[in-house]
């Protein structure tokens, strides 16, 4: 080999030994930077579930050891007695709550995605005159805040007879405008060759729903579904200012009550153990359907 070719060789093997330690370089500096961001959202994790797990470790511990010092984080002597206290809470008065609970979420999920689904369905697939007036109407609706319409709606419930009914709790929330807007924008996205197909083969409107808009439509029906039950569970305001009796009390009302039983005593494992019980629902449907709570953050994204 030449004295040239001999340089031009070492020149080569250099160079690659160089780019070598840069690609190591590269990975190692991706893998610190995977590693630091993989801590810090750990630490993010600890921070949002530590009050969560505060709340489930306080529902096992006796009233005289809840501001003990230093606190348990495991409780070592657990008890049940927050939990039998809460079930047997003025002669069982929180399985009522419970059920009040479940009964208007189960209503006001069923009645949205109802109407949701055919709204939403006229919006994106048909066509008639109008259409963007009305879509944009209903999106300026969105833009009111819902404690502006507080009052008169409290004032048209009273003129209907409707104080203290399930009535109450569940007509005035069917229909909402994130249910159409959100089921018009997935169905958007949904094949319209289908539809034109079917109304060749002389399909009505109404079979064109139900036998492909609908099935095809489930995902997008089963994240509403999720985003309403959770929101209706959650409901506070409405139901303190429209239910005067206990009996007819949802649970997140029913949690005031008990914080507020005794003037001047505040009784944290029985106020916990009722939370850990009202907190059960929505961490079953969480774990059931917590594979579309991705797809529900990118259903509003879509191209309109």
């Amino acid at each position: 080999m030449s004295e040239a070719e001999l340089l031009k060789s070492e020149s080569i093997t250099a160079e690659a030994q160089f780019e070598s330690k840069v690609g190591l370089w590269d990975r190692l500096r991706g893998n610190s930077r995977r590693v630091w961001g993989i801590v810090v959202l750990l630490m993010f994790a600890v921070l949002i579930f530590l009050p969560f797990w505060w709340m489930l470790v306080t529902s096992f511990k006796p009233a005289n050891l809840v501001f003990e010092y230093p606190p348990e984080f495991i409780p070592f002597n657990p008890t049940l007695n927050n939990y039998e206290r809460t079930l047997g809470y003025q002669g069982g008065v929180v399985g009522t709550w419970m059920l009040n609970s479940i009964i208007v979420a189960a209503v006001v999920t069923f009645g949205n995605l109802m109407v949701a689904s055919w709204a939403g369905y006229a919006l994106a697939k048909m066509d008639f005159p109008g259409r963007r007036t009305l879509f944009v109407a209903l999106i300026v609706t969105m833009m009111i805040p819902g404690h502006v319409t507080l009052i008169p709606l409290y004032s048209l419930v009273l003129r209907m007879g409707w104080i203290d009914t399930y009535a109450a709790l569940t007509i005035p929330w069917i229909g909402q405008v994130f249910g159409i807007f959100l089921m018009k924008q997935f169905m958007q996205t949904l094949p319209s060759s289908l539809i034109d197909a079917a109304r060749i083969d002389a399909c009505s409107e109404w079979r064109i729903f139900w036998k492909i808009i609908l099935p095809l439509a489930m995902p997008g029906i089963a994240v509403l579904g999720i985003f309403i039950f959770m929101a209706n569970w959650n409901s506070f305001i409405w139901p303190l200012v429209i239910m005067e009796s206990r009996e007819m009390t949802t649970i997140q009302v029913g949690l005031t009550l008990i914080r507020y039983q005794n003037v001047g005593f505040l009784d944290y494992s029985l106020l916990m153990a009722t939370a850990v019980v009202a907190a059960v629902p929505m961490v079953i449907v969480f774990v059931l359907f917590q594979r579309y709570f991705l797809t529900g953050l990118r259903l509003g994204a879509l191209k309109g």
